[in-house]
């Protein structure tokens, strides 16, 4: 079967179809493919955990799409352990630390728990994208018994667990221990506990609360010897048995898993298929997303980014793009990537319209799917009006305070985006609220790629000189006009080179008032970039 003869043409329609196809060979039932994701809840939710989701929620949908009743489980840590306090968060948390999420104070007062509140902010990211999911509190699985029986048969078979452990990752702990981690009935910990035996007839575990290092730091335990019983969710399994428990329980079919916890899955597909007696999901790995230091983005250090800073600058849509247009391979990320993805969203609804060409059959069918994706499967009725992002934080910055709407309009109107009578629309409106959010809070230009020549590289050299002494407008102006005629270009091409760069457009505002607007510092930083981009 060709690739784009798969449903829409995309990753996630060949995907599903994998699953479609593993599931019938090992004879199980199609009545329901349920895919999960896993939604931490020890600290903010980063970028990265909401592609989790979106991953597996867009082969929920091409399951969907290709008939099958299928949904997404949101499965939420909450009985995980605190194991530090994240960055930017009081350091009065520290005393919580190795208690679970879920049994800690909100220390924002909103929500009936930490862990609560951590989660809500990933679920309402969630919400925003159009992403429909099942949820499931870990806490109340647990205490309702939900994996109680796949519980029982991992703690009977701990010997086997422990040697399963030890034969894919030289870990040993495990042939000592349980893989379950009982919460201390005296100090309420639950990372800070050893457990030691398992008792069948009486669902209860034999533990000892002598403390656990984490990070270099030790937990103390409290020393109390106690009995946890696990039909009423006094503990958790471990990571690496409860995937296992999970995919057995819930019936799942398809997960996909970051390249961090590759040995955690590749222990619990052996627990799930040894112990349980249950073929694992399905699965693809991905790379985590790096901020532009090289750094893992993460809940619990400085450099999280979240979805909803994310949603103060970019549509959710364009959120949806990040995380489905490439599936494999790690990607560096930041705020200032907002507005590459904003204006690559309409090229792709361009090319989903028939406004811009796709260079052959095959792309053109995968550039409408990966677009549809980003709509959850419920892509508009008609293109919008595009804008390109700089230009509108242009606008934006020069609009008077008392009439910014009626100024933009006009602005756009001379500029052919809107036409003679045409009004924003709130697509639009929603737009420009990002492009005020921007310049409130940045002043980087973020230049678009744009390869040069050799003359229009001396050329921008030549502007770079002139800005750092002119301040006049119309100087500036002069000044590109001449650079070209010297360069042995045409002014008018030039100035095309130097929107695209600068706007990500052919066209736009007089070059002049709009470099004196943005900042010189910042348009020359733009161009120096460009130039950069241009020495290989």
């Amino acid at each position: 079967m060709s690739e784009k003869s798969i449903g829409r043409g995309t990753w996630y329609d060949m995907m599903a179809q994998k699953v479609i196809t593993r599931e019938r060979k090992l004879g199980r039932s199609l009545d329901k493919v349920r895919t999960e994701m896993g939604l931490g809840a020890s600290g903010f939710p980063h970028i990265g955990s909401l592609g989790d989701a979106a991953r597996s929620y867009a082969v929920t949908l091409a399951l969907k799409d290709m008939g099958f009743n299928s949904e997404l489980v949101a499965f939420c840590d909450d009985k995980d352990g605190l194991r530090k306090v994240p960055a930017g968060l009081p350091k009065t948390l520290e005393k919580y630390l190795g208690f679970p999420v879920s049994s800690i104070p909100d220390p924002f007062g909103c929500h009936e728990s930490y862990g609560k509140h951590m989660s809500s902010l990933l679920l309402e990211a969630l919400d925003e994208c159009g992403i429909q999911y099942h949820y499931l509190s870990a806490k109340e699985v647990y205490e309702k018994g939900m994996l109680l029986n796949e519980v029982r048969t991992i703690l009977a078979n701990a010997q086997k667990v422990g040697e399963i452990v030890k034969e894919e990752v030289g870990q040993e702990r495990y042939t000592e221990v349980l893989p379950f981690f009982p919460v201390c009935e005296k100090c309420g910990r639950i990372y800070t506990t050893k457990a030691l035996e398992y008792f069948p007839k009486t669902d209860k575990v034999l533990y000892s609360c002598e403390g656990l290092e984490i990070r270099g730091k030790l937990i103390a335990g409290c020393g109390h010897k106690g009995e946890a019983d696990i039909a009423r969710g006094e503990g958790k399994l471990s990571w690496k048995s409860e995937f296992a428990a999970r995919w057995k329980a819930l019936d799942i079919r398809f997960e996909a898993y970051g390249k961090d916890i590759a040995d955690s899955v590749r222990i619990n597909d052996r627990i799930c298929r040894e112990i349980l007696c249950f073929e694992p999901p399905s699965h693809a790995r991905y790379e985590m997303f790096l901020d532009k230091g090289g750094k893992k983005i993460s809940k619990s250090s400085g450099n999280v980014f979240t979805p909803q800073v994310w949603f103060r600058y970019g549509s959710p849509q364009a959120l949806l793009l990040l995380m489905l247009k490439r599936f494999v391979g790690t990607r560096t990320l930041d705020v200032s990537d907002i507005p590459v993805y904003m204006n690559e969203l309409d090229h792709l609804e361009d090319v989903y319209f028939g406004k811009k060409a796709a260079k052959d059959e095959k792309e053109l069918t995968k550039a409408r799917g990966l677009y549809e994706y980003c709509w959850v499967l419920k892509p508009p009725v008609k293109p919008s009006v595009h804008v390109p992002y700089n230009l509108l934080t242009f606008l934006a910055k020069m609009a008077p305070k008392e009439c910014p709407s009626a100024f933009i309009t006009e602005k756009l109107q001379s500029y052919g985006y809107l036409q003679k009578n045409q009004q924003l629309d709130a697509d639009l409106t929603m737009r420009i609220e990002y492009a005020f959010n921007w310049i409130r809070d940045f002043e980087e230009i973020r230049e678009s790629t744009v390869t040069l020549s050799k003359e229009e590289k001396n050329a921008i050299a030549g502007l770079i000189s002139v800005l750092e002494a002119e301040n006049e407008p119309e100087k500036i102006q002069n000044a590109i006009f001449n650079l070209a005629k010297t360069s042995g270009l045409s002014p008018s091409s030039f100035f095309k080179t130097l929107y695209l760069i600068l706007l990500g457009a052919p066209q736009g505002p007089r070059l002049g008032p709009y470099i004196l607007v943005m900042g010189k510092p910042n348009v020359t930083s733009a161009l120096k970039r460009a130039l950069s981009k241009n020495s290989a």
